[in-house]
């Protein structure tokens, strides 16, 4: 694994958790101590407690309950996140979690599972055989070293080396502005511990408050003027104009910098044994916090299907859905915030027009009805993501489809545990809601695969559920083959035709 970012880390971590042998490198010292990536999604937070990582994030990072809009001076929307994700996932907020000490978490439990973060070595050059590849790695002191793998992934950010050494494109272009991040300490009303986003008429700026009490990380843009400085810029340089009609104090400013933002995907995510996640693949605005948690969806999405082909547990073309399932989405995500990043960030008139007239008339009447905010979040969440499309989907029930997210069902035993509790496993199992037919449960105990049968109850089939259905569920939470029926011979198929087997 080349690069120790978190995609780079979450595909370590799943990857050793499965038992699979890996090295996974990073040219820097150390990790970052500065960031731009916030937001931690539900989505993410449900595949961190298939790895027990969850609680432990959620008390270290910071809960967004609430967001507020603000245009010209004037709050114009207020939304509770609580209420948004509210019987969707167990995690209806998104959390604030800075990536650099979200990185330090991640290599700690890498630690624990055996496996350290190889610093200051350089990927040189790479070469495909027949049946694996030979990565040539520089350490720090110039000594080189050969490795040999079976794989090897491609976690190394926008500029990735082994994108470039691959010649896939990676089309797209950068937004006009530049902005700065600020990490501050601060007072004044708005320093609640709530989401604030500020429009004007050349001015953006995003308040991301800390889990300290007085901190905040805040995100603006860069005067046009001053763009061709951006190496000499500081905090002084900054308008303050939305700052303080915002009612922000800064009293102290932590540490300061500018970028700029693009927005690109990878025309191809592998290349024979050569996989590209995160920013090697993909790269958007950061409206709706979504970049980090795509990346982390990646490395999820791949850490499984390697995992399991490695093992001889499924069929080599597994991983050819690795890019099916993630591109699609990466371009859809891209178009979507490039729009939106678009409208809020233009000096063009009709942006304007739509961000300072059109947008405080709208976005209220919109945020008032209860089923656009459940919508809004299961798109910002990450929820909503499916693979329909997928060689891996197969089958229907009602309105949940292979590749779909398994709904999920809060107390489905009728105790504390949910339904996501057996996705723990990290591996095959199937899902009944109501009874299990006696064919499917000799089926499932003659393959050793883990079946869950769960008592029915009038919620399951609000979330689209089939009483007696069978549900075979992927490692990584999808539904792999819904079968209304609930038959053994459905699963018995799937299995035989993608050679899956149970770890």
């Amino acid at each position: 694994i080349v690069g120790a970012g978190p995609t780079g880390l979450v595909l370590a971590l799943w990857l050793a958790r499965a038992g699979v042998r890996l090295r996974i490198i990073d040219k820097t010292a150390e990790p970052g101590t500065t960031s731009r990536a916030l937001a931690v999604q539900a989505r993410t937070l449900e595949f961190y407690k298939q790895l027990g990582l969850a609680d432990a994030v959620v008390a270290a990072g910071r809960k967004m309950i609430a967001a507020n809009m603000w245009v010209t001076g004037r709050r114009v929307a207020h939304a509770v996140f609580g209420e948004m994700g509210s019987g969707i996932s167990p995690f209806p907020y998104a959390l604030i979690y800075p990536q650099d000490e979200h990185e330090r978490f991640l290599i700690d439990r890498l630690r624990e599972a055996g496996v350290e973060v190889e610093r200051q070595t350089e990927l040189v050059r790479f070469d495909e055989t027949a049946d694996g590849v030979t990565a040539h790695l520089r350490r720090a002191d110039g000594t080189e070293e050969q490795c040999t793998a079976a794989y090897i992934a491609g976690c190394d950010g926008a500029r990735s080396a082994i994108r470039e050494a691959l010649g896939i494109g990676f089309p797209g272009g950068t937004y006009e502005h530049m902005f700065y991040v600020a990490d501050v300490e601060a007072s004044g009303a708005t320093m609640n511990g709530e989401l604030h986003v500020a429009l004007d008429r050349t001015d953006f700026l995003v308040v991301f408050p800390l889990k300290r009490e007085g901190r905040a990380r805040l995100i603006g843009t860069i005067r046009e003027e001053l763009a061709s400085q951006a190496e000499k810029l500081t905090w002084n340089d900054v308008s303050k104009r939305v700052i303080e009609w915002i009612r922000i104090d800064v009293k102290k400013v932590n540490w300061f910098s500018t970028y700029r933002v693009h927005h690109r995907v990878a025309d191809r995510f592998r290349k024979g044994r050569a996989f590209l996640l995160g920013d090697a693949a993909h790269i958007h605005s950061p409206v709706g916090g979504q970049g980090m948690n795509t990346g982390i969806g990646d490395a999820v999405n791949l850490a499984w299907k390697l995992a399991a082909v490695l093992d001889g547990r499924a069929n080599a073309s597994t991983l050819e859905s690795y890019e099916q399932e993630r591109i699609g989405f990466a371009r859809t995500l891209v178009s979507t915030t490039d729009q939106a990043f678009t409208s809020v960030t233009s000096s063009g008139f009709m942006a304007r027009l739509i961000r300072l007239r059109i947008a405080p008339l709208m976005i209220p009447l919109l945020l008032s009805s209860k089923s656009v905010r459940r919508v809004m979040f299961r798109r910002v969440s990450q929820t909503s993501i499916d693979y329909e499309g997928s060689s891996l989907s197969t089958g229907w029930t009602e309105t949940v489809q292979g590749g779909d997210r398994l709904p999920w069902i809060p107390n489905a035993n009728g105790a504390d545990e949910d339904n996501f509790a057996p996705l723990k496993s990290l591996d095959w199992q199937v899902h009944v809601y109501g009874e299990a037919a006696k064919d499917l449960r000799q089926m499932c105990e003659a393959r050793r695969l883990p079946l869950h049968v769960f008592a029915w109850r009038a919620q399951m089939r609000r979330t689209g559920l089939w009483r007696n259905a069978a549900y075979l569920i992927r490692p990584d939470g999808y539904v792999g083959l819904a079968d209304a029926v609930g038959s053994a011979a459905a699963v018995n198929s799937y299995l035989d035709r993608h050679g899956i087997a149970v770890r």
